[in-house]
């Protein structure tokens, strides 16, 4: 079998294809670029060419064939082009999740194959298994700290059955261990960060080469806010008091729509400051929240953000609530615990609803309770999955915090309790809705 490594400069995949090279297989290397600006970045306009140095000198180590692949064309395209339309609209997109299934597991992989390979391989930290049926079930990687699964939850079975994840079974200290014993020059390389093959970006400085930076309002709201909207008490008390799958759609609607803050308006009024008693005009007090800073365009935040608001005179930090790309605001909470950063249900429309085996998928009035996570490397949540006939509800034991439009819900089957090592499967994923 012949099996093409994606070879990036980094120590996992190093270790990827060392053991693909120890197994016998016929083995050969792909770098992929697949960025070539630099506006934005933090790292300057080399980063790609030392990574391509490093996986030319693993590849010549372990004796494999290499090539170079410029997909920088179709990046653009299908994750870039995506990134900035989404931003646009107020929605906080995952590149990465993108990059996986548009380009590594699709671009990436017809390359491969037109050089002769059967299968391609990667460095993440996952792992998959045939199921009965023939299907191929995606797994958590054995570390739990490096668990990659998330990534991967939009490639589709054929995808899959293409796809070697040679070092999901190893903790990353193994990895590091094996890369050291065999002398690659990767070994000590660190972990890449930042956007998938763009690096690590001034987020609004990189945004802005296509959305344009427009000042406008910061507004903090008030606790009171919360004890006097009729809809956040609604809320509370149908999740209090109701079983989730007793809920009727239009509840779930509602309970899956994010608060809307475009009521906290501001009124003026004229005084006279100084002993030249100079007309000045200022807002007048607000219970429910106030101005408190301007920012550059409301697009580029997105909910939970806590850096980059540069609002002092709290005791502690601000966090971003909502956007309101249309009024060009944003608002902000003071704390962790503030009530706007907190929610128990999400919608995902029935056109962005994937399931990894086709078998998987729940029917109009379907339920499953899994566990989900809303963002990398957070820990799966207790959940119920309701299929609706205006989409998949997730609603979950807790109220998770900055839950984000635009980001991906993955959901894992629970686990077998008589089975300690039994990992959990990823069955499917879905676009956060508004």
């Amino acid at each position: 079998m012949k099996i093409c490594v994606g070879l990036s400069g980094g120590v996992d995949s190093s270790v990827a294809a060392l053991l693909l090279k120890q197994q016998g297989y016929d083995v050969f290397a792909m770098f992929m670029q697949n960025w070539h600006d630099t506006e934005g970045t933090l790292h300057g306009d080399c980063e790609w060419e030392e990574d391509k140095f490093v996986a030319e000198l693993v590849a010549r180590k372990l004796g494999i064939p290499f090539y170079f692949v410029d997909l920088s064309d179709v990046y653009r395209q299908r994750v870039v082009d995506y990134m900035f339309d989404e931003y646009s609209k107020g929605r906080t997109p995952n590149p990465d999740v993108l990059c996986n299934r548009e380009i590594k597991f699709d671009a990436f992989l017809r390359k491969a194959e037109a050089l002769g390979a059967d299968m391609v391989a990667t460095g993440h930290y996952c792992r998959k298994e045939q199921a009965p049926d023939g299907s191929w079930k995606l797994l958590e990687g054995i570390d739990p700290g490096k668990d990659q699964s998330y990534f991967l939850c939009q490639i589709n079975q054929e995808q899959l059955s293409k796809a070697l994840f040679p070092i999901g079974g190893l903790l990353k200290s193994e990895v590091r261990a094996l890369a050291a014993a065999a002398d690659l020059p990767s070994a000590d390389k660190k972990d890449s960060q930042g956007i998938c093959f763009v690096g690590k970006v001034d987020l609004p400085v990189f945004l802005q080469q296509k959305l344009k930076s427009v000042e406008g309002d910061v507004v903090e709201v008030y606790d009171a806010w919360y004890s006097d909207s009729g809809k956040y008490k609604h809320d509370n008390s149908i999740l209090s008091t109701s079983d989730p799958e007793s809920l009727s759609d239009e509840e779930l609607l509602e309970l899956s729509e994010p608060l809307d803050y475009s009521g906290i308006q501001f009124a003026t009024e004229t005084y006279r400051s100084g002993k030249h008693h100079i007309k000045k005009t200022r807002y007048k007090d607000n219970p429910y929240g106030k101005i408190v800073g301007r920012h550059e365009g409301a697009q580029f935040y997105t909910i939970g953000q806590r850096k980059g608001l540069a609002i002092g005179g709290h005791a502690n930090p601000l966090f971003v609530i909502s956007t309101d790309i249309e009024a060009n605001r944003i608002y902000v909470g003071e704390g962790e615990s503030h009530k706007g950063l907190w929610r128990k249900v999400l919608r995902i429309t029935p056109d962005e609803i994937h399931w990894m085996r086709p078998g998987l998928g729940l029917t109009v009035g379907g339920s499953l309770r899994c566990r989900v996570r809303i963002r990398y490397r957070q820990e799966l949540q207790d959940a119920v999955l309701l299929m609706r006939r205006n989409g998949l509800f997730v609603v979950f034991d807790k109220a998770q915090r900055s839950i984000t439009p635009g980001q991906f819900a993955a959901f894992y089957a629970l686990p077998d309790p008589d089975d300690p090592y039994d990992a959990p499967e990823l069955l499917g994923s879905g676009v956060i809705q508004e």
